[in-house]
């Protein structure tokens, strides 16, 4: 089965094309509020400025300890050091796009930046990761590293293969995470006095895979907690009845041998597929965690609910390009989707120290982009943008429950889609 090269890439911000109509509009008095709301901070006109590009760093000795993308070549991060009050903390984002869990898909994937260092370039630091306060009111002066994604299973795989060209193929996902991790221990970040991981998309389940493990490098004193955006993937029937993220997540854990990563207690009960979903991931977590996610999770409704070939002819197309397209009937599977999501989230619940803001924007990945992290536009819950309630969690600066879960679609103004 052909997985991640013929699914729309994850680690892509939703764009519209010029033209295309916004599903819902926020009202003028509404845009105005929120202007007013970020009045006397130049974040709109920093907006604007585009942030410079962070240089590749390759993983020192990593092909001595196997530590290599599926091409064999060594892995690689951005880093951009903090300053100030922030010079002891560190953000460590690790990137999504997908996975690969066939031989013909990950020969594929190699040949490209998700599954070799020799494509990867430069790259700007936007949302969570900009250095900018107005954009990034809590996170702006801490270390941030955006780890490149290259061995097509979130991290997570310790085995190899042979590629159709007779080559090898390294599934050392795992082996990656521990290179990584290590060599910024040895950087700095041994002395940090709080550190955050976070990932989008399959990166997002990556955060939620090594949450635990990212917890144990620390000193118990030390505050380290976990945010995972867009990583929430269900197993959900497609239109046609069909559970193709099984299919996807099967065949990623039986070619990569990711069962290392996986809780030992979900093991002891059920298969390594079903332990490698979210629903079971996050009832053996116990570092502090907060989940970003929308409820009509873009990317999972193209390519899980109504991806190509699970319905007859064009009648899912024009919904799938924009929810405001969607007819009822649509709707209220959509709305299935949303119901499934929100039932497979009762475990984080449950849990004390953890946070939720589950939007209903038709959207994937927000804490990676300026727009939808923290800007007059930014989707709001409890009129809190995505980074106001992140630092309200991870700070502590309010108390109870920090957990918010949107209505259904259409209510909320604050989506600009």
């Amino acid at each position: 089965m052909a997985i991640a090269e013929h699914m729309s890439p994850l680690v892509v911000r939703n764009r519209r094309p010029a033209g295309h109509p916004v599903a819902v509009a926020a009202p003028l008095f509404v845009l105005l509020a929120l202007l007013a709301a970020f009045s006397g901070s130049p974040v709109a006109a920093a907006e604007d400025s585009s942030p410079g590009l962070i240089e590749l760093t390759l993983v020192a000795g990593a092909l001595e300890k196997g530590a290599v993308c599926l091409d064999g070549s060594p892995p690689a991060y951005h880093l951009q050091r903090g300053f100030g009050s922030g010079s002891q903390s560190w953000i460590v984002f690790l990137q999504g796009g997908a996975w690969c869990g066939t031989t013909e898909s990950c020969s594929t994937r190699k040949m490209t930046e998700y599954g070799s260092s020799k494509f990867m370039e430069p790259t700007a630091f936007e949302g969570i990761l900009s250095d900018k306060q107005p954009q990034n009111p809590d996170f702006y002066n801490w270390n941030k590293v955006f780890v490149r994604y290259c061995d097509g299973a979130s991290f997570s795989g310790d085995a190899e293969g042979e590629a159709e060209d007779g080559t090898k193929l390294y599934f050392r996902g795992l082996r990656i995470w521990e290179a990584v991790v290590d060599e910024l221990m040895g950087k700095g970040m041994d002395t940090a006095k709080q550190a955050l991981l976070a990932g989008c998309s399959a990166g997002g389940l990556s955060t939620l895979l090594h949450c635990d493990n990212f917890r144990a490098r620390f000193p118990q004193e030390v505050s380290v907690k976990c945010l995972p955006d867009g990583g929430f993937f269900l197993d959900a029937k497609d239109l046609s009845g069909e559970r193709f993220m099984q299919s996807v997540f099967d065949g990623v854990v039986q070619l990569q041998n990711v069962s290392e990563v996986l809780p030992k207690d979900c093991l002891a009960k059920k298969g390594p597929t079903e332990c490698f979903f979210p629903a079971e991931l996050i009832k053996s977590i116990s570092t502090p965690t907060f989940i970003v996610n929308s409820e009509y999770d873009s990317w999972q409704i193209r390519n899980v609910v109504a991806r190509d070939g699970s319905y007859p002819g064009d009648t899912w197309s024009s919904c799938r390009d924009n929810i405001g397209n969607c007819s009822s009937k649509q709707m209220h599977v959509l709305h299935g989707f949303r119901w499934k999501l929100i039932h497979e989230l009762n475990a984080a619940q449950g849990k004390r120290d953890w946070g939720l803001f589950i939007d209903s924007c038709f959207t994937h990945c927000q804490t990676q982009f300026n727009s939808s992290w923290h800007s007059p536009t930014s989707p709001r819950l409890g009129n809190k943008t995505i980074a106001e309630a992140v630092g309200d969690w991870y700070l502590g600066r309010r108390k109870g429950a920090m957990k918010q879960i949107d209505c259904k679609y259409p209510c909320n103004p604050t989506c600009a889609s």
